[in-house]
């Protein structure tokens, strides 16, 4: 397996790969290149935070006090250290996607949040509950995954599935399992909604996040569902979704723009979903797509942008960063575009060309310099850009509102100062270079590899995978 071709691997599957594990997997068969890459991502591993101090204000809260004024401010204080904590998952997923095992795992929990979306900022016991479910069954049986999402708390509160009652039947979670989760826009009737949401009134959940339902508030009446009749519960109705072919494709079109190629291919889609429909197996299709031969064509190499994430972790796989304020990592997640646990509505983020704006761009080509040469940049957090990148990002000596990093240099020196500089290029740059930024980067000189590290990870061709 040629090293282009385990670059373009180890980007989709994961966040990039080293020089050493490079030279380790190139003489290589592709299918044992593969099979290791699944083999790292075997394991379930929860990402957990330690959420004690919160578990005893939660506790605290719900013991009755008869003074309000006591009760308003312990709620403030809980709802405080709540956003506190769901920052720090935010740190925790970002710190896990850096290392190198089960990155597969943890690549496909990025892409379902992306699809199954969710936001809780009310309750992080739930939605670190919820995380883990999408962590738990990236690699798992997609109708057994629905269902457990169907089931999560901070899913049913974000889409009023709580408020679903046979009197008053709520149609919101019934409408987008339909259209963003499953089937995509145009693929059922109002019809099909209208006994969806009947058949999903009375789910709810208990105080530690256990489902439950609520037998007094569920519809057991008979309902009509594409096609069929019958006194359908949630389950069922997920059964008769993934029945219809075009629940595979959907799914499919989904994770070939991901993990493929925005622009999309009809026939590799198709030939996708009739392998998918088989048995809905995530974990055989994406093996399956690792393994094609057209999966490695140039037409799929170096023609995705990447995301603010794939690209905050990216460097950091090549050159290890560490944050000395936490809270400067959120911040330049919120400016570049794409917070952890946090999308910007129910259809997530649009993705590829949509992380460039004239703004975005700026800060994406300076990133390797702010993260691994101290470059002065002001990141002192605000609502929205001034009137140009410059006016925002002043460079003025103020105190604790500069990106301040450590940077393990040693780590990369060990394994990319050895390097020429032409290997260097090869390892950091996938996509096919422009013969202008070829020619710009050829004739600059450079004292180390390290700014020439620094250099090619701020050129374009850097910003796709």
């Amino acid at each position: 397996m040629n090293k282009r071709n385990i670059q373009h691997l180890y980007l989709r599957g994961g966040f990039g790969i080293n020089s050493n594990k490079l030279k380790e997997l190139e003489d290589k068969a592709t299918k044992d290149v593969v099979k290791e890459l699944f083999d790292d991502s075997e394991n379930y591993i929860p990402l957990k935070i330690d959420l004690s101090e919160l578990r005893i204000m939660v506790i605290d809260d719900n013991k009755k006090n008869s003074e309000k004024t006591a009760k308003k401010e312990a709620k403030m204080r809980l709802q405080k250290l709540n956003r506190q904590k769901t920052k720090e998952l935010n740190y925790a997923w970002i710190d896990r996607l850096k290392q190198p095992r089960s990155i597969l795992k943890e690549k496909m929990t990025l892409f379902w949040a992306n699809v199954f979306v969710c936001q809780d900022n009310n309750n992080i016991f739930h939605l670190q509950q919820y995380n883990n479910t999408l962590r738990k069954f990236a690699l798992g049986n997609f109708k057994d995954f629905v269902k457990a999402i169907a089931k999560e708390p901070s899913m049913s509160k974000y889409l009023n599935n709580r408020q679903n009652v046979k009197e008053s039947p709520n149609e919101n979670f019934a409408r987008e399992l339909m259209e963003l989760f499953t089937l995509g826009v145009g693929n059922y009737s109002e019809r099909d909604i209208k006994a969806a949401a009947r058949a999903f009134t009375g789910w709810s959940f208990k105080f530690n996040g256990d489902f439950y339902l609520r037998e007094n508030k569920h519809d057991f009446g008979q309902k009509t569902f594409f096609g069929k009749t019958g006194n359908f519960d949630g389950e069922e109705i997920i059964d008769i979704i993934l029945e219809q072919k075009q629940c595979a494709r959907f799914i499919c079109t989904k994770i070939y723009y991901y993990f493929v190629n925005p622009k999309p291919n009809e026939k590799h889609i198709e030939e996708l979903a009739n392998f998918f429909y088989e048995d809905y197996d995530i974990k055989k299709l994406m093996h399956y797509i690792f393994s094609s031969d057209w999966f490695y064509n140039d037409e799929n190499i170096g023609v995705k942008i990447k995301s603010p994430i794939e690209l905050l972790v990216g460097i950091q796989t090549i050159v290890p960063v560490e944050f000395q304020k936490k809270q400067q990592l959120y911040n330049l997640q919120k400016l570049m575009g794409q917070i952890l646990l946090n999308p910007p509505n129910v259809a997530g983020w649009k993705g590829n060309k949509s992380w460039i704006d004239a703004n975005t761009l700026m800060l994406r080509l300076k990133l390797s310099a702010i993260l691994l040469n101290n470059a002065i940049i002001d990141i002192e957090e605000k609502g929205e850009f001034e009137d140009s990148f410059d006016d925002y990002y002043k460079i003025q000596k103020k105190q604790n509102n500069y990106i301040k990093t450590i940077v393990s240099w040693n780590v990369f020196e060990s394994e990319y100062g050895i390097l020429d500089l032409p290997e260097l290029k090869e390892v950091l740059i996938v996509a096919e270079m422009d013969k202008d930024t070829n020619a710009f980067i050829e004739n600059l000189k450079f004292s180390s590899n390290k700014d020439f590290c620094i250099q090619l990870m701020s050129i374009p061709e850097y910003q796709l995978c």
